[in-house]
C-alpha cells in the first residue's frame, strides 16, 4: 500500500461491503449471527505441560504451496533448523496484513521460530502486495488458513521432509496482523478451526467477520497501539471486549499500526516480541513461567489488561 490513509480506506471498504453485501455472498463457512451469544463448549482436552526449549536456535526457511480449490497459497515456513532435542514443536499459523507479505514480518516470526515454534505464513492471493487488492476477499481467508494448516501439519508425516516427526499437531495457534488479525478472528468465529488452542491478534478488528465466537474456548492475546492511524485503538479494544474467553490486551502507548513489527528494533518491538512469545509458550507448551513473564511489562512501553 502507498500509506496508512490508503490502507485505512481499503479496510473501511471491508466493513461497508460486508455490511451491505454479505447476504449475497457465499462465505467459506456459514457465520453465526453477529452479536449472538456463543454456545458454551468444553475446552480442548488438557495437554500435559512440556519443557520450553532453551531457544536461540538457528532458523531454517522453506517455501511450499498449499491450495484451496483454485486458490493458490504460497507458504513460508520458519522453524528451528537442527534442534531435534526439543521436537516436536508447536505450530503457529501467521496471516499478513492487507498489501503485505510474510517476509515483512521476518523479525518477529524468526524470533518465534528461534524459541522453539514452527511458523507457517501464507501469502493470500487477493490481499497481498502485488495482487489486485480485493479487501472483501479477507472473508475467504479463514478457510484458506485452514487449508494451509492441513498442508503444513501433513509435513510431520511426509517421508524425507525435515519436519517429519517434528510437528506437535495437538498444539497449534493462529496469529495475524491487521487484515490478518481479521482472518485470525474469523478462525475462531466465522470459520472456527477446532485445531486452534490460542490466538494472537496484532492491530486487528472484527471488520466483516462475526463476533460470535464458536467452539471450544481458546485464550486470545490482542496487541494494539494507541496511536494506530489505520485501525483505531477503540476499534481494537472493542474486538478484545467481544471475546467471551480468557483474553489479554497489550496496549502500546506509542504504538502505531505495526511499523515496529517490520523493523525488528526498539523497545516497542521487544515488548511485542517478548509478550507474544510468552503467551505462545504458555498456551502451547503449558509453561507457567511464561505465564508469569507475560504479566511483566514496562508501563512506559506497554500495559497489559489481563483476563486470562
Amino acid at each position: 500500500m502507498s500509506g496508512p490513509r490508503a490502507l485505512a480506506a481499503l479496510l473501511s471498504a471491508v466493513l461497508v461491503a460486508a455490511a451491505g453485501c454479505t447476504a449475497g455472498r457465499t462465505p467459506a463457512a456459514a457465520p453465526v449471527a453477529p452479536g449472538a451469544s456463543p454456545t458454551p463448549a468444553a475446552g480442548p482436552a488438557a495437554l500435559p505441560p512440556r519443557a520450553v526449549p532453551a531457544g536461540g536456535y538457528e532458523v531454517a526457511v522453506q517455501t511450499l504451496t498449499a491450495r484451496r480449490g483454485e486458490r493458490r497459497l504460497p507458504v513460508t515456513l520458519w522453524y528451528p533448523a537442527d534442534a531435534t532435542d526439543a521436537a516436536p514443536y508447536p505450530v503457529v499459523l501467521f496471516s499478513h496484513g492487507l498489501g503485505g507479505l510474510p517476509a515483512e514480518y521476518r523479525p518477529l516470526l524468526r524470533r518465534w521460530a528461534a524459541a522453539g515454534l514452527v511458523v507457517a505464513a501464507p501469502t493470500y492471493p487477493r490481499t497481498s502486495r502485488g495482487s489486485a487488492l480485493e479487501p472483501l476477499d479477507v472473508l475467504e481467508q479463514p478457510a484458506d488458513a485452514s487449508a494451509v494448516l492441513d498442508r503444513v501439519l501433513a509435513l510431520g508425516r511426509a517421508a524425507g521432509h525435515p519436519l517429519r516427526g517434528r510437528l506437535d499437531t495437538a498444539r497449534v495457534a493462529a496469529a495475524g496482523h491487521s487484515a490478518g488479525g481479521i482472518t485470525t478472528i474469523g478462525l475462531f468465529s466465522l470459520a472456527r478451526d477446532p485445531r486452534l488452542r490460542a490466538g494472537v491478534v496484532l492491530a486487528g478488528s472484527t471488520l466483516g467477520v462475526s463476533v460470535a465466537y464458536a467452539g471450544a474456548p481458546a485464550p486470545m492475546l490482542f496487541v494494539h497501539g494507541r496511536r494506530d492511524p489505520v485501525i483505531s485503538y477503540a476499534t481494537g479494544r472493542a474486538a478484545f471486549d467481544a471475546v467471551p474467553w480468557p483474553k489479554a490486551l497489550l496496549s502500546l502507548p506509542d504504538g502505531d499500526h505495526g511499523t515496529t513489527l517490520r523493523t525488528g528494533q526498539g523497545p516497542l518491538f521487544e515488548a511485542v516480541a517478548a509478550s507474544t512469545l510468552s503467551f505462545l509458550h504458555w498456551t502451547l507448551y503449558g509453561d507457567q513461567a511464561a505465564r508469569r513473564a507475560l504479566r511483566r511489562t514496562d508501563p512506559a512501553t506497554a500495559t497489559l489488561t489481563d483476563r486470562l
